[in-house]
């Protein structure tokens, strides 16, 4: 077992860097279109509407919201 003075213990703490005492922030999401889950066979409409949005330069992705059964096409904005 190491033992360690009280100058090595604070310098080993000092080192560790900044505590988070709380949850980061998630990203605020901003739902440009949704897309109902049921679309006909070999199409994905929220797929490419997000495609068309990042080729104009914005950042949308498609995500699944179980709760409504549908995708989103979404954008994440800092809060």
């Amino acid at each position: 077992m190491t033992v360690m003075s009280i100058a090595d213990r604070l310098a080993h703490e000092a080192a560790q860097g900044p505590v988070r005492a709380v949850e980061p922030v998630k990203p605020q999401r901003k739902v440009l279109e949704r897309f109902p889950a049921g679309g006909p066979r070999g199409q994905w409409p929220a797929e490419s509407f997000a495609a068309e949005q990042r080729r104009q330069g914005v950042p949308a992705r498609v995500v699944m919201d179980l709760d409504s059964d549908s995708f989103l096409v979404i954008v994440e904005a800092a809060s």
